[in-house]
């Protein structure tokens, strides 16, 4: 299966589409990476759910990715002695860390890092900013605060501190518990939540050993500061727009996604955007026109992946969410000035290897040229060129499955697994074949080839070929 279009699509697995059967429906429909969620579920559904990933792409003919997604030291307040209360403007409501239920006057927070960040008039929302509190008073284990704006507060909601950075781990104890679990069903890439600094990448990595690829994902503004060494120990970044639009102001959070958007392609890096891109398809069949034209801004913006989160995960219609998905990429794709706005933010060609990658995508923009062909072992190869947005599709051959798999992710790369190669003289035979097999080539067509020499040898790629598809006889 070879898809029309580059950008590509991440789907939430969850009890509406983690049996066999949806997960080839979904990968049918357009999913190229399947995400695993370990903020719910147990472990045993996780791995069926793995399972049916792995199944799945023998039965569609490509290979698919799956990513795990860790929890993340997620802030939450305690329980409530009758399960909820009701709030007013005004309203005085303590905070502490006792594990009493609590009540109108006061709630547990069991969290001793929250008290050692809060400053006097420090904001605090709870329930996704739907609940607004305002400290007067703090010390180590206790806060007073009082109700700007809010209704209604039950059990377990989830705390945000806009603009402060909380001494708290990235990875908990149940996040390790996950990770050990997950790289043991060989998981492509792992996701860490709440980064906000570079040494929380640096210890997942240090954790994951070169298991898995690592995506950082980027939802509190403390990371927006540290952001530069995120990425230096980052193989991607996730713009997870929800926590990140609780802790911004509404305005700030596009002006933010393009920041990083451009950031992860000037670094070569891919980059998912997420949360609530077609939110209304969790309980409808089709989306609003806004929210098409947040998926459509996402794809001008060249973002390499889109994501679904509840839609796919819980809804009533995952299938029709990725479909839905799959059309307006592809139509986007198609309009004659995408590629101007794509490029807009054009990387800059800062080593040799680079630039031959650049020189492959102007060769490649040739009439003539039907598509490239990228020799890797690691991917990186296929991820030069994914910076450059060639328009013509790229087929990666890689001896490695896991590599072809992380590639998933990466836009307009298309994996496959070949066999390894060891002399130049065969790189012109197997690209042609591989591009006959894949549809990507028509007799005398063009192909373009790139490679790096020695062959079967990690490294930068050094070898640009010319070769023509053989004519019918």
């Amino acid at each position: 299966m070879i898809r029309a279009r580059r950008a590509r699509i991440v789907a939430t697995l969850g009890p509406a589409s983690r049996s066999l059967e949806k997960v080839c429906e979904l990968a049918i429909a357009g999913a190229d990476v399947f995400r695993v969620n370990f903020s719910h579920g147990a472990h045993a559904e996780h791995a069926r759910a793995i399972q049916a990933v792995r199944e799945a792409e023998a039965a569609v003919g490509r290979p698919l990715a799956v990513l795990a997604d860790l929890q993340g030291p997620k802030l939450r307040l305690g329980a409530f002695a009758d399960g909820g209360v009701r709030l007013r403007a005004g309203h005085a409501l303590r905070l502490d860390l006792s594990d009493r239920p609590g009540d109108a006057a006061r709630i547990g927070v069991p969290h001793p890092e929250v008290f050692a960040a809060l400053r006097t008039g420090a904001l605090v929302l709870l329930d996704d900013g739907k609940v607004r509190l305002r400290v007067v008073r703090h010390g180590p284990d206790f806060a007073e605060t009082v109700v700007e704006a809010g209704e209604a507060l039950s059990d377990h909601k989830g705390l945000n501190l806009p603009g402060l950075a909380i001494p708290i781990p990235a990875l908990t104890v149940k996040d390790r518990a996950d990770l050990a679990f997950a790289l043991q069903e060989g998981v492509d890439w792992v996701a860490l939540s709440f980064v906000q600094r570079g040494s929380d990448m640096a210890e997942l990595r240090s954790l994951v050993q070169g298991r898995a690829s690592v995506l950082a994902k980027i939802e509190k503004p403390s990371a927006l500061a540290a952001l530069d060494e995120i990425l230096d120990l980052s193989q991607a970044i996730m713009v997870a727009r929800g926590d990140l639009g609780v802790e911004l102001a509404p305005e700030e959070v596009p002006v933010v996604q393009k920041q990083l958007i451009r950031a992860a392609r000037l670094r070569g890096i891919p980059v998912v955007v997420a949360t609530q891109m077609l939110e209304s398809m969790t309980h409808s069949p089709t989306p609003t026109r806004a929210e098409a034209s947040d998926v459509a801004g996402a794809v001008y913006e060249g973002a390499d992946a889109l994501m679904l989160s509840a839609e796919s995960a819980v809804g009533d219609y995952p299938v029709e969410a990725v479909s839905t998905m799959d059309r307006i990429i592809t139509r986007v794709e198609q309009d004659p000035r995408w590629p101007e706005l794509m490029r807009a933010e054009y990387p800059v060609e800062d080593a040799d290897a680079d630039a031959l990658v650049a020189a492959a995508r102007r060769a490649a923009e040739a009439a003539s040229t039907a598509c490239l062909v990228t020799f890797t072992t690691t991917g990186q190869t296929a991820l030069r060129l994914a910076r450059e947005r060639p328009l013509q599709p790229t087929l990666a051959l890689t001896p490695s499955l896991n590599t072809a798999r992380k590639l998933a992710i990466l836009w307009g790369a298309e994996a496959r697994v070949a066999p390894e190669l060891f002399d130049p003289e065969d790189l012109a035979r197997v690209a042609l074949e591989q591009a006959g097999l894949s549809g990507l080539a028509e007799p005398g067509q063009r192909v373009l080839i790139l490679a790096g020499l020695p062959m079967g040898s990690p490294g930068a790629a050094n070898i640009l070929r010319l070769a023509h598809m053989p004519l019918r006889r």
